[in-house]
């Protein structure tokens, strides 16, 4: 199988390609998203991409999205052959990886939901003891878990990094009705995946949702709960004070610290061995959360 990197479908219009998403415009109401096989890490697309990658994050959103009552979300059609023409003449680009949605305004806030202290979060506690403004007790290891979940929202750069803000900033720009319903809603949404996932051996540390108005609903949008929008833990060797072994994209993070590259300019193809590996263990949490979610 051939990474598909790239889309192009003659007589459409392609709205943007994000980091690993192609986005189409429909109609007024409607949009395509393509998950393809691209893969990034400190804010750079790598040159290669991870055969099938797209496919396996489209499926797990999907899974997710069925099964999630809490909230509705943007999922209109998921099967390619029922997207209007021309897009359903092509299965190279569209079959499994892609989404009709509707289209909905999107807040430009990632909501962020923490069960455990690792990450930028672990770098903010070091410095103050703080995430995100939330006092946590003294004295966490990296990878403890938190007391509680926590809501830690940031920003959401149009490139570069995101910063992580307090929900009180976040209040004076959203207003505070919908920045507490925002910072609610994740919290249930991550209370609910890491009952599920902990059933597959699998530990939610934190994961980050989008959220959009579809008219004046606030509705679920983008991916949900994918190992690149989520840090998911094996289980079993899950031990705090030391990194845990991970089952999503931050095993290529670690990688790439281990190297010369300097994150500041464009990045070197990433080798078999790290895409084999990678692909490996995004195959293993599908299987997981299909024998949870079916």
């Amino acid at each position: 199988m051939e990474a598909v990197t790239t889309t192009k479908v003659p007589g459409t219009r392609k709205l943007f390609s994000g980091k690993v998403r192609d986005v189409y415009k429909v109609d007024d109401e409607h949009l395509i998203i393509v998950s393809t096989d691209r893969v990034s890490a400190f804010d750079w697309v790598f040159p290669n991409g991870i055969p099938g990658k797209g496919i396996i994050l489209n499926t797990i959103s999907n899974l997710w999205f069925k099964n999630i009552k809490i909230i509705n979300n943007h999922i209109v059609e998921t099967n390619y052959k029922n997207f209007p023409k021309p897009f359903c003449d092509y299965p190279e680009f569209f079959q499994d990886r892609a989404v009709m949605v509707k289209k909905a305004k999107r807040i430009d806030f990632e909501c962020v939901a923490r069960g455990y202290i690792i990450g930028s979060g672990w770098k903010d506690y070091q410095k103050t003891g703080k995430v995100c403004g939330i006092e946590l007790p003294k004295g966490l290891q990296l990878a403890s878990e938190l007391p509680y979940p926590i809501f830690t929202p940031a920003t959401k750069a149009a490139s570069g990094h995101d910063e992580n803000i307090t929900i009180e900033e976040m209040k004076k720009a959203l207003g505070t009705d919908i920045a507490e319903k925002l910072a609610q809603v994740s919290l249930d949404l991550y209370d609910f995946a890491r009952d599920k996932l902990i059933k597959a051996g699998i530990i939610l540390a934190d994961t980050k949702f989008e959220f959009g108005f579809s008219e004046k609903e606030i509705i679920l949008i983008d991916e949900v709960l994918t190992p690149d929008s989520s840090r998911f833990w094996d289980a079993a060797l899950y031990k705090p004070g030391i990194s845990p072994v991970s089952l999503d994209k931050q095993f290529i993070r670690d990688y790439l610290e281990t190297t010369t590259w300097d994150k500041n300019s464009p990045p070197p193809p990433l080798p078999d061995e790290i895409i084999q590996k990678t692909k490996e263990k995004y195959e293993d949490i599908l299987q997981r959360i299909k024998h949870i979610l079916g």
